[in-house]
């Protein structure tokens, strides 16, 4: 049986819902909103988070209330379908990537909601055994002559901690032979697939083949595949994985070869059945899968770490504890692996 049809009878009461506001500096160096859509019924309420990334989107809809007709006697997939074809924006969105964001915000939250007024967990309706999280800490390096500064103040503190970081050109055979000594380094994000934003970096062969070659062993994600970096990464297709370009199964099946792994954004991917699509598609094919989340300030966290539990907890996971974000992370945090914290009943961890 396909996972979301596992998940999609069960009974849904929505009496009224609430919105509730989120604010925080994150390590990345701005200010991040985000909204948390609180769904009530029966004496239950139901949590999602809407990580959409645009300030703007998050205060316009924060100030419009909780206007959209969801009251009723709903199934969770009748619910879902409500949605997809609602406008969830009060003004158009600043981008594409926000429409997702925004209905997995909602079908989250109607996931949990089910599953406490059924008076289950998730992980019991799919028949699962959550797992302890493997996890590892998203992180843009610092500026010369300092460039590795913020990993070895992390390290200080937590000295088996795991890096999922963004190469840049600054970095030197200096910089990447301290990284390859740390060992401490997992996930090369090449935000490849960006272009005229503040985090792409350059098309330039010469810069992978220094990274690449330097840092061996670690996952080469989202590069940018022009006929020089395709040749360059020619003989380590298998350590090449996608993130920002996943979206859907059509995405996965549109990649110009078979990973041998892909980073499984929930929150990227929108509706409910299309994320536990994939889920699915990937164990099908042996397609292994890691998780990532985007900033989540609240509820979300956790509901991403939930879903790697299940699904592919020794991943390198960035679902890292929300104190990792912070500028300087305090002693203290909860390491990696992450002991299992699913509730009793819902969609929730810890």
């Amino acid at each position: 049986m396909a996972t979301f049809d596992r998940l999609q009878d069960l009974p849904l009461t929505i009496d009224s819902y609430e919105l509730e506001a989120r604010e925080a500096d994150v390590s990345s160096g701005f200010l991040r909103h985000t909204t948390t859509i609180v769904l009530k019924g029966a004496g239950h309420t139901g949590v999602g988070e809407d990580v959409a990334y645009d300030t703007e989107d998050q205060v316009i809809l924060q100030q419009a209330g909780p206007v959209l007709p969801l009251a009723g006697d709903w199934t969770l997939g009748s619910f879902c379908e409500l949605i997809e074809r609602t406008n969830l924006f009060p003004e158009p969105a600043q981008r594409e990537a926000s429409l997702n964001y925004r209905v997995w915000a909602y079908e989250s939250a109607a996931l949990d909601l089910a599953l406490q007024q059924a008076g289950q967990a998730l992980h019991d309706v799919l028949e699962m055994t959550p797992r302890p999280v493997r996890f590892v800490c998203s992180l843009r390096l610092g500026e010369p002559p300092q460039i590795t500064a913020p990993l070895e103040a992390r390290l200080a503190n937590y000295p088996d901690l795991h890096f999922k970081l963004d190469p840049t050109p600054d970095w030197d055979a200096a910089t990447i032979a301290a990284l390859a000594a740390s060992g401490a380094v997992q996930v090369l994000d090449f935000k490849g697939l960006y272009e005229g934003t503040t985090v792409d970096t350059p098309a330039d062969p010469e810069f992978y083949t220094r990274v690449v070659n330097g840092l061996p062993g670690t996952w080469i994600e989202d590069p940018k595949l022009t006929a020089e970096i395709s040749e360059v990464l020619a003989a380590v297709h298998d350590r090449v994985t996608w993130d920002a370009n996943i979206h859907s199964v059509a995405d996965i099946d549109a990649l110009p070869f078979q990973p041998t792994m892909v980073n499984i954004k929930p929150s990227r991917f929108g509706p409910l059945s299309e994320l536990f699509h994939a889920y699915d598609t990937c164990a099908e094919r042996g397609i292994a899968m890691y998780g990532g989340g985007q900033f989540e300030l609240g509820e979300g966290r956790g509901q991403i770490q939930y879903l790697a539990s299940c699904f592919h907890p020794d991943g390198p996971n960035d679902v890292a504890p929300t104190g990792y974000n912070e500028p300087n992370p305090e002693p203290g945090l909860p390491v990696s692996p992450l002991p299992v914290a699913v509730s009793k009943t819902g969609f929730r961890w810890g």
